[in-house]
């Protein structure tokens, strides 16, 4: 009778939690124990949370860079090419990266 054993893949299929020690400086510690205290969680849980939020924002981020990158690639047209320019700066740079020309 053959034995069967688990490979490396089986063990990455299912995602498991992991114990991590992490300092946080203290300033930030006060926020994330009011969040904890307003949502009634633990800090551990808070914790938790923002970072989820946090990876979702980022994720989100780069699909817009790529939705810009390739609107301004995709673009003949000089003044959809300048605007779709402008979103793409945005996108890189943030939301105040072009400074609005008020002399026009």
């Amino acid at each position: 009778m053959a034995i069967q054993r688990k490979t490396a893949r089986s063990y990455r299929a299912k995602p498991r939690s992991v114990r991590q020690s992490v300092t946080i400086p203290g300033d930030l510690v006060v926020e994330v124990r009011r969040i904890a205290r307003e949502r009634h969680l633990t800090v551990s849980r808070a914790l938790i949370a923002l970072a989820e939020r946090g990876i979702r924002a980022e994720r989100e981020a780069k699909r817009e860079l790529r939705k810009a990158y390739r609107r301004f690639m995709g673009e003949s047209e000089p003044a959809q090419k300048n605007a779709a320019g402008k979103d793409l700066i945005r996108a890189i740079f943030g939301k105040d990266a072009l400074a609005e020309d008020t002399l026009l």
